[in-house]
């Protein structure tokens, strides 16, 4: 049975192995498709992706409750547990739903999906304690939504900026203009698209799409309980040191 730090310590090691040659090939594939197509399109996209993820964090129904105090890591986790596995749930019938109806239900799953994945992003920081109604918070959530889908060198700088978030706040900027939207979209494009566009296809689209959210939500899940136990660890550390 391993602990809760030695779970953390593989998670870090594995996220941040180099690529193997499969995936390799396939990101180079990737970019190419990327330089072939054109500039506005790549300006419009982020500004589209951007637009609906400002909208989602900045929408108040999203903060469902206030942190979660004076409770262990055990039960925070548990809790956690519960709701990613509701979420998945959720977000597999929908995907279900969508990829049965064609394209244009398919295409209507992007942002709903991401509404989802949000939400469940703002209940996990409650979870462990985290005001999400803060920017500062807001700004951690798009760190992990990076840190679950994107490749393994960008993972790699993400942590890196992840690591001792509350004691380096000063140096984080005070909106969110300041953020790389453009490799946000691409990161999180580049780690979708292949499997979104087989829920398009018919007769195999409604449990492809089923499938499809259950892992990205699953994912994205438990990516956000080991940046979250990143933090609990981290403030410990501090407050025994002190």
């Amino acid at each position: 049975m391993t602990t809760p730090a030695e779970d953390l310590a593989a998670w870090r090691a594995r996220i941040t192995q180099p690529r193997g040659a499969l995936n390799q090939a396939a990101r180079s594939v990737q970019r190419k498709i990327n330089e072939i197509i054109p500039e506005k399109v790549h300006v419009a996209v982020t500004t589209a992706m951007e637009t609906l993820t400002r909208s989602i964090l900045t929408g108040a129904d999203f903060v469902s409750g206030g942190p979660l105090r004076e409770r262990s890591l055990e039960e925070r986790e548990a809790r956690v547990l519960s709701a990613i596995a509701g979420w998945k749930k959720a977000a597999a019938a929908e995907g279900g739903v969508a990829g049965a109806g064609g394209f244009m239900l398919a295409a209507a799953d992007f942002p709903l999906l991401m509404s989802f994945k949000i939400k469940l992003l703002f209940e996990i920081a409650a979870l462990y304690g985290h005001d999400a109604a803060v920017l500062d918070e807001r700004l951690y959530i798009l760190h992990i939504f990076q840190l679950a889908f994107s490749d393994a060198e960008h993972r790699a700088l993400v942590l890196e900026q992840m690591d001792d978030w509350d004691a380096r706040r000063a140096e984080r900027p005070s909106d969110l203009s300041a953020f790389d939207w453009r490799a946000f979209q691409q990161q999180y494009r580049d780690h979708i698209d292949l499997a979104k566009l087989a829920q398009m296809l018919p007769v195999v689209g409604a449990p492809v799409g089923a499938v499809v959210n259950w892992r990205l939500v699953d994912r994205l899940g438990e990516t956000a309980m080991m940046a979250y136990r990143m933090r609990w660890t981290a403030a410990r550390a501090l407050g025994s040191a002190g």
